[in-house]
């Protein structure tokens, strides 16, 4: 998958909800901001190189938070007109992309639509006018759909931060862990804190993106 240099063509919606995601940056605390440079830097380092950035995001079921930061980090990517970055997710288990993160990935803009319907569906992903979906579906972070080598782990939850100390491949593995809306599944806060959370993991990816420096060729 190619980007281009400009900007491209991001739904409103969802460009809207970046600039949100944008001027909220001030309620990131400096020391998470310095975490978050390390996915900067790893980006820059890679492209310096004339390579793909990879990323891979990873948590317990890649059913929630792995996925909304895989969506992110692509729209994050364009946004910020970024060649050559590709963002994916995985797990250490095998679930199925949480319906409730979907929906609320769909509220704040993305178009997600099942490609097929079963245990664990497949969805496509759209983000952006001219730019290829992406396909969305639970699996473990070695699965063939995902780069084997060089790419950068970003572990987005505790316990798989603490249960996958070593990620096969990774060039790089980083921690950046979220709280699970999980929490709140079936309560009168489920909508409200699946939201701050998509907002939470938006707002955090976002700014790792605008502390990229690329030369200009």
């Amino acid at each position: 998958m190619q980007f281009p240099a400009e900007r491209s063509m991001l739904y409103t919606p969802l460009a809207k909800n970046i600039e949100d995601c944008i001027n909220a940056f001030g309620k990131i605390p400096e020391e998470r901001k310095k975490i978050l440079r390390n996915l900067s830097r790893f980006i820059e380092k890679k492209i310096g190189e004339g390579k793909r950035a990879d990323l891979v995001f990873i948590c317990t079921h890649n059913s929630r938070r792995s996925h909304m930061a895989q969506l992110w980090a692509q729209a994050s990517a364009a946004y910020y007109g970024i060649h050559d970055v590709v963002a994916y997710s995985g797990g250490m288990e095998v679930t199925s992309f949480n319906t409730r993160a979907a929906k609320t990935m769909e509220e704040l803009g993305y178009k997600i639509s099942p490609i097929t319907k079963n245990k664990n569906s497949v969805y496509e992903i759209r983000f952006s006018s001219d730019l290829p979906p992406i396909k969305g579906f639970s699996k473990k972070y070695d699965d063939p759909e995902n780069p084997t080598r060089d790419f950068g782990a970003i572990m987005t939850c505790s316990h798989a931060d603490e249960n996958c100390p070593f990620v096969n491949g990774a060039e790089m593995r980083m921690t950046i862990s979220f709280d699970d809306p999980k929490d709140f599944d079936g309560t009168p806060d489920e909508a409200k804190m699946y939201k701050e959370r998509a907002y939470e993991i938006g707002r955090e990816i976002l700014y790792s993106f605008s502390q990229i420096r690329i030369p200009s060729s």
